[in-house]
């Protein structure tokens, strides 16, 4: 993997020198389909109050069409699905996969709650949640921004896993953490794990693991039952592309770009390349993330075949520069849609 590294306030607290060889390598529930299907006819298209649904648990609160929302019901007991597992299962069906990202605590953690549960309803296959981090040094100037969002509203780690406890029985999609390597050094991965376990997470993502560092990690993860994903960039030789394809978890996450997060123009036509190589060494899912935001470049990379398609900072910017958290997720759900009814 080719992201630059260099050393943080936080890290160097914790005695980790610079790195240079990143890793490649109540409560209110969210409604079944039928749920929302049968609500619906019966307002005659009117949508569900997310808001008012909240301070009132346990009834329907209808508003005009204009205000696209939808209350929580419970999700019917049934054997959560591993991402690995929930990939598979698209990829039979002949779908390409839509993972959404969202900051954790931006604008702030309620918010975060419904945006989980509204991503679900727009038909999110697995959610990317970030963990806010001081030197978020992967990712462009919209996640950086919204991080400090939420550092600054007081998310921490323990806050973010207690509400994600409340949220993901509610949920049939799973929840993949994104956190960079220092908060859990600082916890201690042992930990740290095992508290997102505990969460209700499936998988996580460490983007600034280094390679050589990956085995122990992945152990961990197994002992927890989760899924570590492991990255690869249009730059990562041939030989380390199928190493990492083989170690990572749940599906293999294929960055599109040299860089950080963050809209571009056009997608790199590497890619298309690049997903025929690492299919030609693994069966797992391929995923593919940084600078995708428009319903042109997930048809696009879609049609290249990819697995699944990874949205991030675009989606953060819909639910995080809102006037108000109200509008940022009128907002978010509409992003959602346009995104997922882009894909085949």
């Amino acid at each position: 993997m080719a992201f630059a590294l260099k050393a943080s306030a936080s890290s160097a607290a914790l005695g980790h020198p610079q790195r240079r060889d990143a890793a490649g390598a109540a409560a209110v529930t969210v409604p079944t389909r039928s749920m929302v299907r049968a609500v619906a006819a019966a307002t005659s298209g009117a949508s569900i109050d997310l808001a008012v649904a909240m301070s009132t648990p346990g009834r329907f609160v209808v508003r005009a069409p204009r205000v696209p929302s939808l209350a929580h019901v419970p999700v019917a007991d049934r054997p959560a699905l591993s991402v690995a597992q929930t990939l598979s299962k698209i990829k039979e069906q002949g779908k390409t996969a839509f993972i959404p990202y969202i900051t954790a605590g931006d604008p702030d953690l309620e918010t975060t709650a419904e945006a989980l549960r509204l991503l679900e309803a727009c038909g999110a296959d697995v959610i990317e949640l970030g963990m806010p981090f001081s030197d978020p040094y992967a990712d462009g100037p919209v996640i950086q921004a919204s991080a400090a969002r939420a550092l600054a509203g007081r998310t921490t780690i323990d806050a973010v896993l207690s509400m994600l406890k409340e949220v993901t029985p509610e949920l049939s999609c799973p929840v993949v953490i994104f956190s960079y390597l220092g908060p859990i050094v600082r916890r201690g991965a042992a930990k740290f794990m095992a508290a997102v376990k505990e969460a209700g997470v499936k998988g996580l993502i460490v983007p600034d693991l280094p390679y050589a560092e990956t085995c122990e990690f992945r152990n961990e993860a197994v002992r927890n039952g989760l899924e570590l994903v492991l990255l690869t960039a249009p730059t990562t030789p041939a030989e380390r592309t199928k190493e990492i394809a083989e170690a990572s978890q749940g599906f293999v996450y294929l960055v599109s770009v040299n860089g950080v997060t963050g809209p571009r123009a056009n997608v790199d036509p590497r890619v298309k390349d690049r997903l025929k190589e690492i299919k030609q060494v693994t069966d797992k899912a391929v995923a593919v993330g940084f600078g995708i935001s428009t319903p042109e470049h997930v048809r696009q990379i879609a049609g290249w075949g990819a697995d699944a398609v990874i949205i991030g900072s675009a989606m953060v910017k819909q639910l995080g520069e809102a006037a108000s958290p109200r509008e940022g997720l009128k907002k978010l759900e509409e992003y959602a849609r346009s995104l997922k009814d882009a894909l085949p």
